[in-house]
């Protein structure tokens, strides 16, 4: 474990390693492309290759240097544990939030997304940051707990409008919620009454609040107690394959909401 250590101390200790290791992975080069492309001086670059080689990391063919197996086997390892630092970086001030159980996949998939927060001055920037998508959107497909006014407004004037393809299942105190609002229930009705519109309610819980707008999934993630903490989106394929998977579930076990279903 300690030699391990180590050898990781050794990498992160110096950009230029990390840097010159990646390269030399990708293919062999010689001393003057590694010294383009990392800006290292060549007595740098000289003491690098050299402990390299020592490990048995890299080796030298005539003027080029290429990335042994083990070479590439550290290489790639330590890009994994980067990019797991960079995720965990991204996800640490909404981490408890979210429902271990329902992300099945790889958080790591995670790590190019935009977390948006509350702040003093935009205390409902995550929720706008899916506005922002749902008005630009053709096509929205969501599952959710919750059905906020603004986006029940907001999907269904563009419905109405033909500008917008939406399929959403909710759980039924979503539903019920709007229900006894006359106004919000009038909206849900507009929503109903679009031709390019479905909603079904699911009567199991929802545990996460999913949207997929077009190729960009968003999730809302919020706290034990019903407030808004982050809004997470990403146009990583396995998350959208995941999110797609979700829907399918929700969907396929959920009734059909009909304008009838609220007739007067």
């Amino acid at each position: 474990m300690e030699s391990s250590l180590a050898e990781v101390e050794f990498l992160a200790l110096s950009a230029n390693r990390v840097e010159v290791l990646r390269l030399l992975a990708e293919r062999p080069r010689d001393r003057s492309e590694l010294a383009t492309e990392t800006g290292a001086s060549q007595a740098t670059l000289g003491r690098i290759l050299a402990d390299f080689e020592e490990r048995s990391w890299v080796e030298r063919h005539e003027s080029e240097y290429a990335a042994t197996a083990t070479g590439r086997l550290v290489s790639r390892g330590f890009g994994d544990l980067l990019d797991v630092l960079a995720t965990e970086r991204e996800l640490r001030g909404v981490v408890e939030y979210l429902p271990d159980e329902e992300l099945t996949f790889d958080l790591r998939h995670l790590s190019d997304a935009t977390v948006t927060v509350p702040s003093g001055t935009r205390p409902d920037a995550p929720l706008q940051r899916l506005l922002d998508l749902e008005r630009e959107g053709g096509e929205i497909r969501a599952f959710s707990h919750a059905f906020n006014e603004r986006s029940l407004s907001l999907t269904a004037e563009r419905a109405r409008d033909g500008d917008l393809s939406f399929r959403g299942v909710f759980s039924r105190g979503a539903i019920d919620a709007l229900a006894s609002d006359d106004e919000l229930r009038r909206t849900l009705r507009e929503l109903l009454d679009a031709e390019d519109a479905s909603v079904r309610v699911y009567d199991g819980e929802v545990p996460l609040a999913g949207s997929i707008v077009d190729g960009v999934v968003n999730l809302l993630v919020r706290d034990e107690k019903g407030v808004l903490q982050a809004a997470i989106d990403t146009d990583d394929d396995v998350v959208r394959s995941w999110a797609e998977d979700s829907l399918d579930h929700y969907w396929r076990t959920a009734t059909p909401l009909s304008v009838d279903d609220f007739a007067d």
